[in-house]
């Protein structure tokens, strides 16, 4: 039988109710499912305790994986997560910006039809010159949502060496590492 321990940090509250645990912190809330045969997540006082039945190698590989994912729950909820994109263009002026729920892209390679990306609930966007940011406390929703962007700004069926027109990830992390 694997287990560890993961402290959780002063200021957070985390709950279990059934398979999904939830952490609230002062940069918002977080709420994931660990769910796995054979493997099992409570919460006592300060603690959140993981274990599994078996001992192979698949079993340690599950329990340090939810235990990172425990940290980065833990991370956005106590200081908030950010992602950093850079606009970068060479033919046309690519404008970006965000409309309520989603991220637009206009004139991206002179296109008539702008490019949106919906952003998943708990991401905000803010777009300042040739720098987008995204920041929320949910890091694997930070993620897509920055790996829409950069995907809705794919080049195809142009020479990449000429064209190197888009919106590119150049910095993630926690909001304290990141100003």
């Amino acid at each position: 039988m694997l287990r560890e321990t993961v402290a959780i940090p002063d200021g957070l509250k985390a709950s279990l109710a059934g398979a999904k645990l939830t952490v609230e912190g002062p940069k918002g809330k977080v709420a994931r499912e660990f769910r796995s045969p054979g493997a099992s997540i409570t919460v006592k006082g300060k603690d959140v305790h993981i274990a599994t039945q078996g001992v192979r190698r698949a079993d340690r590989a599950l329990v340090g994986t939810w235990a990172g994912h425990l940290r980065n729950m833990f991370d956005g909820a106590a200081h908030g997560l950010e992602y950093k994109l850079k606009i970068v263009y060479t033919h046309f002026p690519i404008k970006a910006q965000v409309k309520g729920p989603k991220f637009v892209i206009e004139n991206f390679l002179g296109e008539k039809d702008a490019r949106t990306v919906d952003l998943l609930p708990g991401v905000k966007a803010d777009v300042k010159g040739d720098l987008v940011s995204l920041v929320g406390p949910d890091v694997e929703a930070l993620g897509m949502c920055a790996g829409r962007i950069e995907q809705a700004t794919k080049i195809r069926d142009r020479d990449p060496r000429v064209f190197q027109d888009g919106i590119y990830i150049i910095a993630k992390g926690t909001r304290a590492s990141s100003k």
